[in-house]
């Protein structure tokens, strides 16, 4: 085998990489046998998909580029189940027609992360199989799970202790998602590290159903300082389809210490550069600002993130207002703040509006507000502002 496969083959192994079932030396000597593997990621649609995405994409375009097969599964039947991972309630239930309106994008967003011009891609929608199984079929496929081993479940642990409900269909998502595994007969599943139980059941089931051993691999978490995954519940996430301006401005808001982390997962540097980098006395914002020119750049041209990081040194650096504000018209004279915030449709609601003003993050013409029970006079041309980079002009 040359040197540069063996050196792909130790950076698909390390790079972002949290654990590898059943070990690291298992799958390195199959990779190095040359053989070629079928794996997959799972994605359900639930939602928009965002840089925690991309971390496993990212890993499953390095499997790709050494000539493995790639399949993105699209969950359009386990995302009207919902997966309870992390979850300290049920999800609540979406309808066949909210999952493929969330998954219709999919493919335009993976197609500039995957190589759609190569053969080893597939893309496969798990309802073409579950839908179809009788309830033999169920019974025949539960039946080789046990609910002592579905209650270990750090989450279903959890509610156990505050007495909140565990629902029969939570119990039957990771036998579903175990069924995909079978179904597809892959020989390794990726994908991020809070999915280890679920990708866990599929290998079980693997054993059990076709007496086959299969590879886990789950990528490390894009997760802030306290700890919290960057995704849809905890509402920090960075949807692929953000503006230049948006993803590029959201990247620079990162706290010092995500850099590091997200230069590992979500960029093409090679380690060796991002350590040096890392080590180097550059100042933190211009090495943060490198960060969110690689990842903008991956999903804009590079025109588009030029521009935006022309805008946002315009705002943070320059201390102007953005060349272009959203115009809203007020018909009101006079308006409580909070209303006001809700109509320019800077913040989803008066809650919010009323906590960001306790927090001084709320200024109209450069002025911080400071009583949410202000009644404001409007005046055309007035500016209302939401942190460093929110804007709206009145009119």
């Amino acid at each position: 085998m040359k040197i540069k496969d063996n050196n792909k083959i130790e950076q698909v192994l390390i790079r972002g990489v949290e654990n590898i079932y059943p070990n690291r030396e298992a799958l390195e000597k199959v990779l190095k046998s040359g053989k070629k593997l079928r794996i997959y990621n799972g994605i359900d649609p639930t939602g928009k998909l965002h840089l925690g995405h991309l971390v496993v994409l990212k890993k499953l375009r390095q499997f790709q580029d050494l000539g493995h097969e790639v399949i993105v599964l699209i969950g359009d039947f386990t995302a009207t189940i919902g997966d309870p991972t992390g979850k300290h309630t049920a999800r609540k239930v979406l309808t066949r027609k909210q999952v493929l309106s969330y998954a219709k994008n999919y493919k335009k967003q993976i197609r500039k992360i995957l190589d759609f011009n190569k053969s080893n891609v597939r893309f496969l929608h798990n309802e073409e199989w579950t839908n179809k199984l009788k309830p033999i079929d169920m019974l025949a496929l539960a039946s080789k799970f046990t609910v002592a081993r579905l209650l270990e479940r750090d989450m279903f642990q959890r509610r156990i202790k505050a007495g909140r409900d565990i629902h029969v269909h939570e119990f039957l998502y990771p036998i579903f998602q175990a069924y995909d595994a079978a179904t597809m007969d892959v020989d390794m599943q990726i994908g991020g590290n809070d999915q280890t139980f679920n990708m866990l059941a599929g290998r079980t089931l693997m054993k059990k159903m076709k007496n086959k051993e299969t590879f886990v691999l789950t990528t490390k978490l894009l997760v802030d300082p306290t700890g919290k995954k960057m995704g849809k519940t905890e509402g920090n996430i960075i949807s692929l389809d953000e503006s230049p301006k948006e993803m590029y401005g959201r990247i620079m808001s990162w706290p010092d210490t995500l850099i590091s982390l997200g230069f590992e997962l979500l960029t093409r540097i090679p380690m060796a550069e991002i350590n040096k980098l890392m080590k180097s006395n550059a100042n933190p914002k211009d090495i943060k600002a490198r960060l969110a020119k690689e990842i903008t750049t991956m999903y804009h041209s590079k025109k588009e993130t030029e521009s935006a990081e022309k805008e946002f040194n315009k705002i943070f650096k320059e201390k102007k207002l953005p060349t272009e504000i959203p115009e809203i018209r007020i018909k009101e004279k006079k308006i409580n703040i909070l209303d006001l915030l809700v109509k320019t449709k800077l913040v989803p609601s008066k809650s919010e509006a009323k906590r960001l003003i306790l927090q001084k993050g709320v200024k109209i013409d450069g002025e911080v507000q400071k009583d949410w029970r202000e009644v404001i006079e409007i005046k055309k041309g007035q500016i209302v502002q939401i942190g460093k980079r929110r804007f709206a002009k009145l009119t």
